[in-house]
């Protein structure tokens, strides 16, 4: 059952508007692509926050907007870095039959053989870009490093064609590798990415327009 969320359309675009909407605990938004001609929005903060703990980054959410309903993603959201608090969200229509590009975060699970030989675990790729019909969106793409032994790799090739949804990035690149121990100092272990709020907000954080 997808989840609703609830909006309203907005017209008043003055930044002091803008302000006291932010702070009654509305957050600005916008809704544009599959038939919808891109509207101004607002919704409940913390509705917003609720919706998409429950439906992840990439899930797909009911937009009620005054009685007329759309299928949407979460496409984009600007965030107060110090306030940790939503200011912007972008809402792309889709067409749940049809196919379209999402960027989805890599996790590991397990422990790697060759970490537990002494081996250091390189992971240079945190997110990867897919094409799949919106139903079959992935939260996040969990590889399993359990049987990575020292002086392997897992490349994009290794987890290709197993699902419902076509990785888009070339078939060579590294997801992640074991390094020999002696390497241990000599090599970066990749970005971590900061924690976003809620969790499944990491990822395509851009600077919205209002």
């Amino acid at each position: 059952m997808t989840t609703q969320l609830h909006a309203h359309e907005r017209e008043d675009f003055r930044q002091s508007t803008l302000s006291i909407m932010r702070h009654e605990g509305q957050v600005p938004a916008v809704v544009y692509g599959t038939n919808v001609d891109s509207k101004a929005l607002y919704i409940n903060a913390s509705d917003f926050l609720k919706t998409i703990r429950e439906v992840g980054r990439n899930g797909v959410i009911s937009l009620d907007l005054d009685g007329e309903t759309y299928d949407v993603i979460l496409s984009d959201y600007q965030m107060d870095p110090i306030k940790k608090e939503i200011l912007h969200a972008d809402f792309l229509a889709v067409d749940m039959s049809k196919e379209i590009q999402v960027n989805v975060r890599v996790t590991l699970v397990g422990e790697a053989a060759g970490v537990k030989d002494g081996g250091v675990l390189q992971q240079p790729l945190h997110e990867v870009s897919i094409t799949a019909t919106p139903a079959d969106i992935p939260q996040v793409i969990e590889v399993d490093v359990s049987n990575l032994q020292v002086g392997e790799t897992m490349s994009i090739a290794d987890i290709q064609g197993r699902t419902s949804y076509h990785i888009n990035n070339e078939d060579e690149e590294t997801i992640v590798s074991i390094l020999p121990p002696r390497q241990e100092k000599e090599i970066s272990t990749g970005e971590e990415q900061e924690p976003g709020i809620p969790e499944n907000l990491e990822g395509r954080e851009t600077g919205a327009v209002e």
